[in-house]
């Protein structure tokens, strides 16, 4: 790589503005420097290196000097001259570190260019410094450095040439090859019109070279590269070349790690074959597939960028596996289902099998529920099989609901997309006011959920989408028996407001399609009402009435409209919320009415996931509930 650079410089003490113009680029692509055009000032020589005081010099010249220094320049540049600049490195040194008042003459004579250097590192080439010395009487020297910036240099003309392997496979015709040239073109980062900045221009060739070795081209390395700047015309002209090196193709699988578990389970998650042309990206969603399978604590996938095998590089897949059993207890408490306990239990090769056995259990004052599933290792269409089943009492106010059910299905997880398709004989038993009720349901399912957000945890930025539908036979003791659907999606939107400020948008909605004779069982159906819901009113506080009995509705709607923001700039981890909710559950749109909820929360953003506290009030029950979720587990 050829840079066109300037004359080498010697002062030792201007290491923190080549530091500033270099540091920002990777070993591969060196550093970039620059050479005005038409402008002999900037290729002036340099100042004079601080050197130790001359031993004849007088008592007062060898004494360290104390002295204050201000900037007068716009914030960001102000920032950075105060770090980088001599002169302010040197007021804040210890008094053994000091400098003597000769070598401050010396570093003050030099701080203009060395101030024009650092300016030059953010895009200013006609830039102006001068600087002054003020020495009250009894009162401490004061430098002062006066900025006068000039304009911005900006982005004149580009040029990004590519050779090697790409460019044949281009001028051949080759549509990946073409595609991907032209990707890398658009994507280049410092369009013309654009501030020219040091660390800009370094930006724009790393992630070029990044990104050309994320897709085939793992040796690609940078050619010549050049940055020439017009000082009259405040303009750049940039020039890059890289050699793309060999295309990459996958060849066989190469594993490590394993004791317990099969290869297939690693080799029914890859979705290539020998002869795929390598991507960094796919080698990733391998590897994030890996990760979920649940038996492995460690995963990586990695090729070896030797050009004697690009045409059948090795995949190495490193694994570290999980015990074979596993169990976790927790306690917890929730606004919805107040405090709990949970014990879980995994094996991951039952009987021997190529299965994983979990089972959960939850006992809580008005939640008790048993859990338990056998999930298979992936097949070669990347789909597991699941058997489960489950028991589960939920006493509310109003009622108590005792159920069960069976599923047997199968599953695929993707990198943002969790598909589940099952059929499911459930049933269930509700006692209320109005007596005994009692249905049963045969259905089928599908399950989608989509994820695509900034952390699965803590999502600062994103969307989450659900969407479950079924379709099957009810049948009840008390209601007539019928065919019957179901449709539930939940949607939540993620976005940052600014730097500092976050907002949470959620909508919900539910509807199950059948005569209104059918008995549907409970589970099936729709309430509203708690922390996931409708805030300011306790936990499936909001259906339809009959008979003065709360029940559940067929049809479903809430949504939720927050904004967070942290209390401090020192505790960014603990914010205040607003937020307003509202919604409802009913038989019939034509009764459906919302209920409206808004109020305040504080939001702990700990580690392992979100701790909630939230003050609502109920605008249809003229009462403020206190919302307050966290768990544990051990």
């Amino acid at each position: 790589m050829t840079d066109r650079a300037r004359p080498a410089r010697r002062a030792s003490g201007l290491a923190a503005a080549w530091l500033l113009a270099c540091g920002f680029g990777l070993a591969s692509t060196g550093c970039a420097v620059f050479k005005p055009e038409e402008s002999p000032a900037l290729a002036s020589a340099p100042a004079q290196a601080v050197a130790p005081a001359d031993a004849a010099a007088s008592a007062a010249d060898s004494t360290p000097v104390a002295y204050r220094l201000e900037i007068d320049a716009s914030g960001d540049l102000r920032k950075m001259l105060q770090t980088h600049l001599d002169l302010a490195r040197f007021q804040t040194a210890p008094q053994t570190e000091g400098i003597t008042n000769a070598e401050l003459i010396r570093l003050t004579n030099a701080s203009p260019s060395q101030a024009r250097q650092l300016l030059e590192t953010e895009g200013y080439f006609n830039s102006k410094v001068t600087v002054a010395r003020q020495d009250p009487e009894d009162e401490t020297p004061l430098i002062t450095l006066t900025v006068d910036t000039g304009p911005r240099t900006t982005v004149g003309s580009w040029e990004l040439a590519v050779e090697g392997d790409l460019r044949q496979a281009a001028d051949a015709g080759g549509k990946d090859a073409l595609a991907l040239v032209e990707r890398l073109r658009k994507d280049w980062a410092l369009q013309s019109g654009e501030v020219f900045r040091q660390s800009a221009w370094n930006g724009a060739k790393n992630g070029t070279l990044a990104q050309l070795r994320a897709e085939g081209y793992p040796t690609a390395s940078t050619g010549r590269t050049e940055a020439s700047v017009d000082a009259r015309t405040n303009q750049a002209r940039l020039s890059m070349t890289v050699d793309s090196g060999p295309l990459f193709l996958l060849g066989e699988l190469r594993i490590e790690g394993l004791k317990r578990y099969e290869e297939n389970a690693i080799r029914n998650v890859a979705d290539f074959s020998p002869g795929t042309p390598y991507s960094e990206k796919r080698l990733l969603d391998f590897q994030e597939r890996l990760a979920k399978l649940g038996l492995f604590e460690s995963v990586s996938v990695e090729i070896d960028p030797a050009t004697d095998t690009a045409r059948a590089t090795p995949v190495f897949v490193r694994v570290r596996e999980q015990t074979l059993q596993q169990a976790q207890a927790g306690v917890g408490f929730s606004d919805n289902t107040r405090e709990r306990f949970t014990l879980e239990h995994r094996h991951r090769r039952p009987f021997g099998l190529d299965l994983q056995a979990h089972n959960k259990i939850e006992l809580g004052r008005n939640l008790r529920f048993w859990e338990g599933d056998l999930l298979s290792d992936p097949g070669p269409d990347r789909y597991r099989k699941l058997l489960a089943g489950g028991v589960t009492r939920l006493d509310t106010t109003d009622d108590t609901t005792l159920s069960w059910h069976v599923r047997a299905g199968r599953s695929l997880d993707t990198e943002r997309i969790e598909r589940l398709i099952y059929g499911e004989y459930l049933s269930a038993t509700v006692t209320n006011g109005l007596g005994e009720h009692t249905s049963q349901a045969l259905s089928a399912n599908y399950n989608w959920t989509w994820r695509e957000v900034d952390n699965i945890i803590l999502p600062t930025r994103g969307l989450t989408s659900v969407i479950q539908v079924a379709g099957g036979f009810a049948r009840s003791n008390d209601d007539a028996n019928g065919p019957f659907s179901r449709l539930y999606t939940r949607n939540t939107l993620y976005w940052p407001l600014g730097n500092s400020w976050f907002s949470q948008v959620r909508a919900e909605f539910g509807e199950v399609f059948a005569q209104a004779d059918v008995g549907i069982p409970d589970p099936l159906l729709f309430r509203g009402g708690g922390d996931d819901s409708v805030r300011g009113y306790s936990y499936r506080e909001l259906g339809p009435r009959k008979n003065g009995v709360l029940t559940s509705g067929r049809k479903l709607l809430t949504g939720s409209v927050e904004i967070a923001h942290p209390f401090t700039s020192r505790q960014p981890a603990i914010w205040w919320a607003a937020f307003v909710d509202a919604g409802n559950a009913v038989d019939q749109w034509a009764d459906y009415t919302p209920a409206l909820g808004y109020g305040l929360g504080v939001r702990w953003r700990s580690p392992v996931g979100p701790l909630r506290i939230d003050w609502a009030y109920g605008q249809e029950t003229h009462k403020a509930r206190v919302h307050f979720s966290v768990g544990i587990a051990f």
